[in-house]
């Protein structure tokens, strides 16, 4: 027994002596390991916000017609291709390269030599491109619903890929790219993209529907509002849920390290889209005496759009706060832009374009460090206030000219018989749902 115990030790012995190199060619260094957690968990998160595309999909699909259920998974399957496509080619550059105060002129197709290993600091190339796109995508189809049935397919493919390469990343050099917002003597705080993101969605979904013009039997001949039920709402609200879930990619993954602060930026977000959808309910309940299952869940969306500037930046009470006064604002936000005549079947201008630039400018009331409630003066406010001016006017601008020269050249809006008929067969050539589902729908 002796024996054995001391051959099984001498062995042991020779494995660790002739092993000894080997291990310590192979130490890994704690930067090293730093390096690879934050790639893995920010591919993690961008994987969750492309996960988003699929409930932007329902909640649009869910508050719009059966009979245009397939047009509107079409745009937003394109919303993501051609949005991975655009960005790629000339938007990444001009968000991210080396160039002036408004927009890059370097890195076009994705140069490597141009963004070099360290550019953006332990991130690879592939891994901050992976999660910027899932943002250019998610700017470009919040306009989905907003022109939803009754825009031409192939106009809303141009708009898409134009939103992408151009308008969207040229909002994203002013502040995260290191342009001039981001270089203002305090500058403005947008962690996630309430406005660079949200806000450029929303304003672009505004001059769409303005332009486009609404649907057939929105309006009375007195020009009051009706009602044009979507055709599901358990479809709506699995895409909340789903959005939901997104989030905790868009928010926490914007830290951009896999670090002790995502735990807090989930935190926050979490409580602002709770707070959301709660007062919202309330809000509608007391004002229709119902709690509209629709607008609920445009209150959740409103308090996460709202949550989005400031995540990292406010206490849990001023996340609380954010969701809760965003839940109220988007209800009241749907009604006064419906009764001014703007059809948004899906109330994207309101969550998106309202939510995200009350959540922005909040940031400069209720940030912890620099906020006016907290004694750090105007000065953030006031930065928060020029962030969202500046691209509530540029980005309607742009998407106005945009969509005006669509109008005017290869058309906007179909045919008043196709829009009857509805856009799945007309665009599409099939219906999304056979016979016995589509009559279930409509009846």
């Amino acid at each position: 027994m002796k024996r054995r115990s001391l051959i099984i030790g001498v062995t042991a012995a020779a494995v660790l002596m002739t092993a000894a190199p080997a291990f310590a060619q192979e130490t890994v260094t704690a930067e090293a390991v730093q390096t690879t957690l934050d790639n893995i968990w920010i591919l993690v998160a961008a994987v969750l916000v492309i996960f988003m595309q699929a409930g932007f999909a329902l909640v649009e699909a869910g508050l719009t017609r059966a009979k245009n259920v397939a047009n509107i998974m079409m745009k937003n399957l394109m919303d993501f291709s051609a949005g991975v496509l655009a960005f790629g080619a000339v938007g990444f550059a001009i968000a991210f390269g080396a160039g002036n105060g408004f927009f890059g002129t370097s890195g076009w197709f994705l140069d490597p030599v141009t963004f070099p290993d360290g550019y953006f600091g332990t991130l690879s190339l592939p891994t901050f491109f992976i999660f910027q796109v899932a943002f250019a995508a998610t700017a470009a189809t919040i306009v989905s619903g907003a022109m939803a049935e009754r825009t031409r397919f192939k106009s809303y493919f141009i708009y898409s890929f134009v939103i992408t390469a151009l308008i969207y990343p040229i909002v994203v050099h002013w502040l995260w790219g290191g342009g001039w917002l981001a270089t203002l003597a305090t500058p403005m705080i947008d962690f996630a993209g309430s406005t660079i993101v949200h806000s450029v969605g929303g304003w672009a979904a505004l001059m769409g529907a303005l332009i486009l013009g609404p649907r057939i039997g929105k309006y009375d001949d007195a020009g009051r509002p009706r009602a044009i039920p979507g055709h599901s709402i358990p479809f709506a609200i699995v895409g909340v849920f789903i959005l939901f879930i997104g989030w905790f990619g868009f928010n926490p993954g914007s830290e951009l390290a896999a670090d002790a602060a995502v735990p807090a930026i989930a935190m926050t977000t979490l409580i602002a889209g709770a707070a959301g959808g709660v007062f919202a309910t309330f809000t509608i309940w007391v004002k229709t005496g119902v709690p509209d299952v629709a607008m609920a869940g445009n209150g959740v969306l409103g308090g996460l759009v709202g949550i989005t500037a400031g995540t990292a930046n406010v206490s849990n009470w001023g996340a609380f706060a954010i969701g809760a006064l965003a839940g109220i604002l988007v209800v009241f936000a749907v009604i006064v832009i419906d009764r001014l005549g703007i059809d948004d079947p899906v109330g994207a201008v309101s969550v998106h374009g309202v939510c995200g630039a009350f959540g922005t400018l909040m940031v400069g009331l209720l940030a912890t460090d620099t906020g006016l409630l907290y004694g750090g003066g105007w000065n953030q406010l006031v930065s928060q206030l020029v962030g969202v001016v500046s691209v509530f006017v540029f980005v309607t601008v742009t998407a106005g000219v945009l969509f005006t020269i669509i109008k005017v050249t290869v058309g906007l809006r179909v045919p008043p018989e196709e829009e009857l008929e509805g856009l799945d067969v007309a665009e599409h050539g099939f219906p999304g749902y056979g016979p016995d589902v589509s009559a279930l729908a409509a009846g």
